[in-house]
């Protein structure tokens, strides 16, 4: 069990042509923010997990995606996603860190 912070980034293009396509696609953005996302830019979304069996319940977890489209995800370790560089322009609000909150159990 490797409790090293990895990062998961979702990557998605999804058709956005008729109201039934915007819905899914809206539905699908919700579900990645009510599951801990952020997003990063348009169509890219980043969660922090707590190793690499937290990683495979995500992954098991986004097998819920429309049926139309393109969706990918990529799992870098946290010390690689540190090293983004934002090149041209101002950061925004979605470029401050997303810290990973801890859970306080008694």
């Amino acid at each position: 069990m490797n409790k090293r912070l990895m990062r998961i980034l979702v990557f998605f293009d999804l058709p956005l042509k008729t109201k039934a396509e915007w819905g899914a696609a809206t539905k699908f953005r919700n579900f990645l923010l009510m599951d801990g996302y952020h997003m990063v830019q348009l169509s890219v979304y980043a969660r922090i997990c707590n190793g690499t069996d937290s990683v495979a319940a995500h992954k098991l977890r986004l097998a819920a995606v429309p049926s139309k489209g393109s969706v990918r995800m990529l799992v870098i370790t946290e010390k690689q996603y540190c090293n983004i560089q934002i090149l041209p322009g101002k950061p925004t609000v979605y470029d401050e860190p997303q810290q990973m909150e801890q859970l306080v159990l008694f």
